[in-house]
């Protein structure tokens, strides 16, 4: 005689036919944020470590063009407004991100004319301020070595696809910066000259090259 499984075994028996039909959360969750995978490395959030540092969220102070900026983002946002009093608007956001939002839906007249042209060479010369003006962030940035940076956005609008990318797709021009930069860095500095030594012949207050030193020296 076949026994009925009770409703507790059947409960059992479902359970563990949707976990093996189930993929891990591990599995389920996107690869977003901080993560290092063999030679690509991507960030986004700056609270993420260790590579948060690279978003322009970070929280670390930059001083640039004789000002004081909470953040690179602050500093680069700075530049957009073009009359003081919007500028100004826009850096009393409480975050840096309320920071990019306000400079983000600005109208076209309170931007400057040449923007367009401009910004890249702004956000070159911001970067280059906060990791010379932090050593710990630029060496984080120099052991990066030749992995692949990209600022791997969540969501998908224009501004995420030219600064980084979404899903794989966008011009990762943050990530293109941070790399030039890193390799400027890792060059070798170039040997400074010498100098030929001069002596002073006796009797003589005027300095004589090493070459002239026989003729010199009697």
């Amino acid at each position: 005689m076949t026994k009925k499984p009770t409703p507790t075994a059947k409960k059992a028996a479902a359970s563990k036919a949707r976990a093996v039909s189930q993929p891990a959360a591990s599995e389920s969750q996107p690869n977003t944020g901080s993560v290092a995978q063999g030679d690509e490395i991507r960030f986004y959030r700056a609270n993420e470590k260790p590579y948060g540092v690279f978003s322009n969220l970070f929280p670390r102070p930059v001083e640039f063009e004789g000002r004081t900026y909470a953040t690179s983002e602050h500093a680069y946002q700075a530049g957009k407004a073009a009359k003081p009093a919007v500028r100004d608007w826009i850096l009393s956001a409480p975050t840096p991100s309320l920071a990019a939002m306000a400079a983000h839906g600005l109208y076209v007249w309170d931007v400057v004319p040449n923007w367009a042209d401009i910004k890249f060479d702004r956000m070159r010369a911001v970067l280059r301020a906060k990791f010379e003006q932090h050593a710990d962030l630029k060496a984080l940035l120099i052991s990066t070595g030749e992995a692949r940076l990209v600022e791997a956005g969540t969501v998908n609008n224009a501004v995420n696809r030219l600064w980084g990318e979404v899903e794989g797709k966008g011009q990762n021009m943050l990530g293109v910066m941070l790399m030039e930069l890193r390799s400027e860095y890792a060059k070798p500095a170039p040997k400074a000259k010498r100098t030929p030594r001069k002596v002073v012949s006796a009797g003589s207050d005027k300095p004589v090259n090493r070459s002239q030193r026989k003729a010199a020296v009697v």
